[in-house]
């Protein structure tokens, strides 16, 4: 009965979180069944749980084939493996439309201006007494009730439409894009934008032969160090657009574009591996 006791008075001592009513079973035990260590020990320390968390499996990269410009035949040279948080990330239409809503608005400014009661000119004098005449009663002409008045309620520009959207949005909204492109076999990855000429006529044959659509975006790593011909040829048609990697932004992946990254700007964006 005594040991009874004492097992009751150290588990209601004892911090939280330890055994509760197993350690009332074992205080109970007779000390003789129990080895000399542990009936000598004092009270027992609390009981530290193992945290054990799932750590989620490494995705695997994303194959793309890599082509060539230098013909239009679709050559392959190799596969590129690209970044699996980049080209394989879930589709969100919400955010591609709320990122595609900021890069439309947050430059635009409305000029638009009216005029209100006191910028209209004239309407200075009362136009008739204000008792007698037996009509309602008005103290100017240029009034917003009267015809050639003033705007009660008009825009007073010029008005800014600016407001951030988070660098988290605008990125995962990227990311959607060319996951989506890719997806859609929109996206072409090329291992240089080397042209064996500057004729436009060949880059026009070349994106009709490939069937790439009416409008080509070209991506290239540099902005300073791009091919003469590539330049020379996209310069002089609007269906081809050839910016570099750090531009890269949602407005020029939007429908009707077909990117083509040059291998290298794909792995300095994203800084993935690949291999020929």
């Amino acid at each position: 009965m005594l040991q009874l006791v004492r097992a009751g008075v150290r588990a209601w001592l004892r911090p939280t979180g330890c055994r509760g009513l197993n350690a009332l079973t074992e205080e109970a035990v007779p000390q003789a069944a129990k080895p000399e260590s542990v009936a000598s020990a004092g009270p027992q320390a609390p009981v530290l749980r193992r945290c054990e968390l799932p750590v989620p499996a490494p995705r695997r990269p994303v194959q793309a084939w890599v082509e060539s410009l230098r013909g239009y035949e679709q050559e392959r040279v190799g596969l590129a493996e690209l970044h699996p948080e980049v080209f394989s990330t879930a589709p969100r239409l919400d955010i591609l439309h709320q990122v595609a809503t900021w890069q439309k608005n947050f430059k635009r400014i409305s000029y638009a201006k009216t005029k209100t009661r006191a910028e209209v000119r004239g309407g200075g004098r009362k136009p008739w007494p204000q008792k007698g005449s037996g009509r309602s009663r008005h103290g100017s002409i240029r009034s917003p009730i009267w015809r050639g008045g003033g705007i009660a309620h008009g825009p007073r520009g010029p008005t800014s439409y600016y407001y951030m959207l988070p660098m988290k949005v605008r990125v995962q909204g990227l990311k959607v894009a060319l996951t989506v492109k890719l997806a859609q076999d929109d996206l072409h990855i090329v291992d240089s934008l080397e042209l064996p000429t500057s004729d436009p006529q060949y880059l026009t044959e070349l994106a009709r032969y490939r069937r790439w659509g009416d409008s080509v975006l070209l991506v290239d790593l540099a902005h300073d160090d791009m091919p003469q011909n590539i330049v020379a040829a996209a310069s002089g048609l609007k269906t081809f657009n050839l910016i570099p990697a750090v531009a890269l932004s949602l407005p020029k992946q939007s429908i009707g574009k077909m990117p083509s990254l040059k291998k290298g700007s794909v792995q300095a964006r994203v800084s993935v591996p690949h291999t020929e």
